[in-house]
């Protein structure tokens, strides 16, 4: 019987426990403001650290209002695939193999070897 005793309730989301007696710590509204002049205002506790960059709704970067100013890292270049290629390889070297790779295709076809080009 006692399995039975909580049937329908929902204790994932419900609470027994009542808020009497608990004291909430005091709230700040901070306010941040992105370069589209969209507003967000957001509730933080008196005790946090508040950050002064937000992501805004429309996904750009939203400053604190009248906060200092963000500290920004330097942030090092993307570096592509064919940045890596050349880091292992020089254009001399790159321009080789690109000859003998259309060699080994040209003869797989069945087509004439081509002379080298020259630039």
């Amino acid at each position: 019987m006692a399995e039975r005793s909580l049937r329908g309730t929902n204790l994932s989301t419900l609470s027994l426990e009542s808020d009497d007696g608990v004291a909430f710590s005091e709230r700040q509204i901070v306010r941040y403001s992105c370069s589209e002049g969209h507003i967000s205002e957001l509730p933080f506790s008196v005790e946090a650290d508040v950050p002064s960059l937000w992501e805004c709704r429309c996904g750009l970067e939203a400053k604190l209002i009248d906060g200092p100013e963000p500290e920004r890292k330097p942030t090092k270049p993307q570096r592509t695939h064919w940045d890596m290629l050349l880091e292992r390889r020089s254009i001399p070297e790159l321009e080789e193999l690109l000859e003998e790779r259309l060699a080994l295709l040209r003869a797989s076809r069945g087509e004439k070897p081509r002379r080298k080009r020259t630039a």
